[in-house]
C-alpha cells in the first residue's frame, strides 16, 4: 500500500507580466532554475499546459512550421506530433494523450504550474476484479450529490443532504428523499463528505444524524480549508470526524478501501473519491473542476459526476452594462451545451462500464427567488445520457430517489430487468413543498441582533476579514437577512454568491479573483468577536445604536474601499412593495 501522500508540486511560476504577455495559441517556457521545459497553449481567457517531453522516447517539441491553424507541435527526435489545444497526439493518429498539467493562479494574477505526485496513486498494490454475488455491491439513490452505497456487509453514504435548504435559503432539494432515509444514515459504517459546501455538507441533516449518531464516522480530506471548519460554531455535536491525506488507500477492511483526491483547480477545498470493493472501482467525482489535475483511472466500472450547471450566480444575479436578459439567456445556454459536451466527452474519454449524473438536482423553490427559478436553466440528466450513448457505448442510468443500482447484475448483465430497481409505483420523485420558515425565522433572528444597531459593524467586520492593500470600491445589495446571518456568524460569501442573494454591478466589468477568493474561501476560521465588540462599545460611548431596522423592509447598501482602511454604509429605508419587486424580478 503506498504510503506518500500525493501532493501538488511546483514545476513553473510565472509573473503576473509574464502571464499578461502570454500569446495566443502556442507558448513556450523554460524553468530556468532546473532546465526543464513546458508549452502552454492559449484559447482566448483558456489556458492549458504540458512539460515540453514527447511521450515517444522523451524528445523536445518545436513548433511544428506545417501547422497554419497554430495547434501542434513537432518532436525533434521522431517528427511525433502533439496537437497542443486538445493534448492529443495526431502522429501517429489515435495513438496517445500528453499529460496535462494543472494551472493555478496566484492572488496576484501569476501563474503556478503544478503535478501532482504520485499521478496515479490508486495503482499503487493494484487488485484484479473477483466475481460479484448479486445483491453484494448495491448503490441506491437518495437525493442531490446522496448515495447509500452496500459494499459487502459495509454501507457507506456519500455527501448527505436530505433536508432543509443549502446557502443560505437559495438552494432546495428537487427530489422527495425516501422516506427511511434517516435510518439508512444510522445505519452506515462511514460518511463521506468531498467539501464544505452545504449542499454537501449541510448541517440541518447532520444535526438530525447527530442527535442519533453523534459519533458515526465522517471522512474528509485533507483540503487547506477544513471541510469541518465551522463544527464547533455549528452547535452540531459530531465526534468522529476523520482528516484524510490524499492519494492513500484508507483500508475499511479486507475487500473495501477508497482513496481521496484532489481537484487541480480547487485543491483548497474540493475532493472527489474512488471507492474499490473487491478490486470493482467506484469513481464519484462530485463538483471537481478538473479532478486530480485532470489524470482518472479508465474503464471503472461504476462513474458517477455532477452535470446540470447553474451552481453559480453569475450571471443571473449580474445586472447593467452588458448583462441584458437577452445576454444572460445566451450566456448559459452556451455554457449549458458546453459542460454536457465535456462531461460527454469525458466519459468516453474514461470508458466506465456505467455513468450517473447526480449532484444537480437543486431547485431555487422559495418563491422570492422565481426570477432565479426561470432563468437558471440547468441540464436535463436524459439529454446527457443520450449524448453519451450516441457516442460510446458506456451503461448510463438516470437516478429516481429510491432507485438502486445492483452492480453485481449490472456488470453480468446489463439487460437484467433487475439490475435496476426502481421505486415503487406511486413514490413521490418531486417535492411540491418545502419547510421555509424555520430556516428564515433563523435568518431574521440574525437580522435583528443587537450589533446591528452600531453603525461600527461594518468596520468591525471588515478588519475581522483581513482583506486589505487592495484599491477596489464595490457595490453589493444584499437580502438583509441572509447578509447579517453571514456577518454575525463569519461564514463565508458562498451562502451570498451561490445562493443567489446577492444582486451585482461591475463597473468595469472585470472578475476581481483577489477579492472573491478571499471571502469565498480565506476568510478566519473563527466569527468576529461580536461580545467584545459591544463591551468595547458600552466602554468607550462609541458606536451610537441607530433604530431598529425591519429585514422585510430594507435592502442594504454597502460601499467599502480597500487602500487603507476606509468603510462606509449606508441603510437605505424602502417601502416593502418595492422590496417584493426586487425579489421578484
Amino acid at each position: 500500500m503506498s504510503s506518500i501522500e500525493q501532493r501538488a508540486e511546483i514545476l513553473l511560476c510565472l509573473s503576473p507580466a509574464e502571464v499578461a504577455n502570454l500569446k495566443e495559441g502556442i507558448n513556450f517556457f523554460r524553468n530556468k532554475s532546473t532546465g526543464k521545459d513546458y508549452i502552454f497553449y492559449k484559447n482566448k481567457c483558456h489556458l492549458r499546459a504540458c512539460k515540453n517531453l514527447c511521450k515517444h522516447q522523451g524528445g523536445l517539441f518545436i513548433k511544428d512550421i506545417e501547422d497554419l491553424d497554430g495547434r501542434s507541435v513537432k518532436c525533434t527526435k521522431h517528427n511525433w506530433k502533439l496537437d497542443v489545444s486538445t493534448m492529443k497526439y495526431i502522429n501517429p493518429p489515435e495513438s496517445f494523450c500528453q499529460d496535462e498539467l494543472v494551472i493555478e493562479m496566484d492572488e496576484y494574477s501569476g501563474l503556478l504550474l503544478l503535478e501532482l505526485n504520485p499521478p496515479n496513486p490508486w495503482d499503487s498494490e493494484p487488485r484484479s476484479p473477483e466475481d460479484l454475488a448479486f445483491g453484494e455491491v448495491q448503490v441506491t439513490y437518495l437525493t442531490h450529490a446522496c448515495m447509500d452505497l452496500k459494499l459487502g456487509d459495509k454501507r457507506m453514504v456519500f455527501d448527505p443532504w436530505l433536508m432543509g435548504p443549502a446557502f443560505a435559503r437559495g438552494w432546495w432539494l428537487l427530489h422527495e428523499p425516501p422516506s427511511d432515509w434517516l435510518e439508512r444514515l444510522c445505519q452506515a459504517d462511514l460518511i463521506y463528505v468531498s467539501h464544505m459546501h452545504s449542499d454537501h455538507l449541510n448541517y440541518p441533516t447532520l444535526k438530525k444524524l447527530a442527535e442519533r449518531r453523534p459519533d458515526i464516522p465522517i471522512y474528509v480530506g485533507n483540503t487547506e480549508r477544513p471541510v469541518f471548519w465551522n463544527l464547533n460554531h455549528s452547535g452540531v455535536k459530531l465526534t468522529n470526524i476523520n482528516v484524510v491525506p490524499f492519494g492513500i488507500w484508507q483500508q475499511v477492511d479486507k475487500n473495501l478501501r477508497f482513496m481521496i483526491l484532489m481537484d487541480g483547480v480547487h485543491p483548497e477545498m474540493d475532493t472527489c473519491i474512488i471507492v474499490e470493493y473487491k478490486g470493482h472501482k467506484i469513481l464519484n467525482t462530485v463538483d471537481c473542476t478538473r479532478p486530480n489535475g485532470g489524470r482518472l483511472p479508465e474503464k471503472v466500472d461504476l462513474m458517477m459526476s455532477d452535470f446540470a450547471g447553474g451552481a453559480s450566480g453569475f450571471p443571473m444575479t449580474f445586472n447593467g452594462g452588458k448583462f441584458t436578459e437577452e445576454w444572460k439567456a445566451q450566456f448559459i445556454k452556451t455554457e449549458r451545451k458546453k459542460l454536457l459536451n465535456y462531461k460527454s466527452q469525458l466519459v468516453k474519454d474514461l470508458h466506465p462500464r456505467i455513468y450517473c449524473p447526480f449532484a444537480g438536482y437543486f431547485v431555487e423553490s422559495h418563491p422570492s427567488d422565481k426570477y432565479i427559478k426561470e432563468t437558471n436553466i440547468k441540464n436535463d440528466p436524459i439529454e446527457l445520457n443520450n449524448l453519451i450513448k450516441k457516442n460510446s457505448d458506456v451503461l448510463t442510468w438516470t437516478p429516481r430517489p429510491g432507485a438502486t443500482l445492483d452492480l453485481g447484475r449490472m456488470l453480468k448483465d446489463p439487460t437484467d430487468s433487475k439490475g435496476i430497481i426502481e421505486p415503487p409505483q406511486g413514490t413521490k420523485i418531486y417535492k411540491d413543498s418545502w419547510d421555509f420558515e424555520p430556516y428564515l425565522k433563523v435568518l431574521n433572528t440574525a437580522a435583528e441582533d443587537e450589533i446591528f444597531l452600531h453603525s461600527s459593524w461594518i468596520k468591525e467586520y471588515f478588519t475581522w476579514a483581513g482583506f486589505k492593500d487592495y484599491n477596489l470600491v464595490i457595490r453589493i445589495r444584499s437580502r438583509v437577512d441572509v447578509i447579517r446571518y453571514v456577518v454575525k456568524n463569519g461564514l463565508l460569501w458562498d451562502d451570498l454568491y451561490i445562493g443567489f442573494q446577492t444582486r451585482l454591478q461591475r463597473d468595469p466589468d472585470i472578475y476581481h479573483h483577489l477579492f472573491w477568493n478571499h471571502f469565498q474561501i480565506k476568510l478566519p476560521l473563527t466569527p468576529p468577536d461580536w461580545r467584545s465588540f459591544l463591551m468595547r462599545g458600552e466602554q468607550n460611548g462609541s458606536g451610537t445604536p441607530q433604530e431598529p431596522v425591519n429585514p422585510t423592509e430594507t435592502n442594504s447598501l454597502w460601499k467599502t474601499k480597500h487602500n487603507g482602511r476606509r468603510y462606509e454604509s449606508k441603510h437605505r429605508r424602502n417601502r416593502k412593495k418595492n422590496f417584493q419587486d426586487y425579489n421578484e424580478k
